[in-house]
């Protein structure tokens, strides 16, 4: 399967200012991570810190905070990682299920969910 990228913009949640960039589709993370340097530009603080497991196996604390993450007529709140100055920003399955889509592996594209799935609630 070749890489899927797909133009994010990521919000201040109180003063709007954003950035767009490409990002990378990573069905293997969870949450999205953006370089850190940029996220402060706009001016988004962390406001805890996660340990995460990386894919080689290691684990690594990042600091977090929450953004409005917008790409295809879609935009949501969401937590964010700052991640190294410089590296690649992630669009992790947080951010492509709370917008509705899953990942084409066969033509490498997003494709939106016809309907959100949701569990069966148990009766009584």
């Amino acid at each position: 399967m070749g890489l899927t990228h797909v133009p994010v913009t990521v919000s201040n949640l109180v003063t709007g200012d954003s950035f767009t960039a490409d990002f990378l589709v990573d069905t293997g993370a969870t949450e999205s991570m953006v370089p850190a340097s940029e996220l402060k530009r706009i001016g988004i603080e962390p406001v805890s810190k996660r340990v995460y497991q990386l894919a080689n196996g290691r684990t690594e604390e990042f600091e977090v905070a929450d953004a409005r993450v917008s790409f295809w007529d879609d935009r949501f709140a969401t937590r964010v990682i700052f991640g190294p100055d410089g590296s690649e920003p992630i669009l992790g399955m947080i951010a492509l299920e709370s917008a509705g889509f899953m990942v084409d592996p066969k033509n490498q594209t997003l494709t939106r969910m016809e309907a959100f799935p949701l569990k069966a609630v148990a009766s009584r």
